[in-house]
């Protein structure tokens, strides 16, 4: 039996585990998928040091996505150039770290572009942010950062910057950080997302609970809006295509 499995810090508000049970018991397929609960970095790397003997592949999350690379093999060209893993595969001996968030949150934006979403204002700059930012430029699509550490010249500004310019001049705003996810669904960036509009599209990674606070007051401003479990099964696709290649 091969075996699979997600590595975070704190995983009871995910899907994945019953995502992929589910699929192994619908397709016949001889697999199993853990949650993987690490509380630091050493045991994160004292894990990835066992893992190839034992597991086909994980996913990675919040707040491993950055902290795992200096401890694998190898990196997918990808990875290296978004600076964020949230996919690896264990292949002859090796770890290779692999990113499908950027492909999973295109493939789910893709119904709602509109011409006018040229510029978009990412909510945090940790390794989901970083995923996000390589699609939307990919794309073309100018990309800012509302951080906690503001770094003007590398177009990260502080949230208290954030005002009804600032808020008109990004018509699609994503959510990047874990506040909000249940069961701390009170909670949600330091966003006036009030000055948001109908022509405005907002997204939130999150996906348990199906609505957030800030998606919830978002689309009572009348923008469009889209929550994570989309890109959540989109990039489970690409990681069951990795394990298997």
């Amino acid at each position: 039996m091969r075996k699979f499995g997600l590595l975070g810090e704190t995983l009871g508000h995910s899907f994945s585990k019953s995502h992929f049970e589910e699929k192994f018991k619908a397709e016949e397929i001889n697999a199993s998928f853990e949650n993987i609960e690490l509380p630091d970095a050493e045991a994160v790397e004292k894990w990835l040091k066992a893992a190839p003997t034992e597991f086909t592949g994980v996913s990675v999350t919040i707040p491993y996505k950055e902290t795992v690379i200096p401890f694998l093999d190898e990196l997918s060209p990808e990875a290296k150039a978004i600076g964020a893993v949230n996919c690896i595969h264990f292949k002859d001996g090796k770890s290779i770290g692999h990113n499908t968030d950027a492909f999973g949150f295109g493939q789910s934006i893709k119904p709602f572009l509109r011409n006018i979403h040229e510029r978009a204002l990412l909510l945090g700059t940790g390794g989901a942010s970083k995923a996000v930012a390589y699609t939307l430029e990919n794309l073309g699509i100018t990309v800012a950062h509302l951080s906690r550490t503001p770094k003007e010249d590398q177009m990260i500004f502080g949230y208290d910057q954030a005002n009804d310019l600032m808020v008109k001049s990004f018509p699609m705003i994503v959510n990047c950080t874990p506040l909000g996810t249940s069961p701390n669904v009170e909670e949600m960036p330091a966003f006036p997302i009030e000055l948001v509009g109908e022509d405005h599209f907002v997204v939130d990674l999150i996906y348990n609970p199906s609505e957030t606070l800030f998606l919830k007051l978002a689309r009572e401003s009348g923008a469009d809006t889209l929550n994570g479990l989309s890109m959540l099964k989109q990039q489970a696709v690409k990681a069951w295509g990795i394990w298997n290649s």
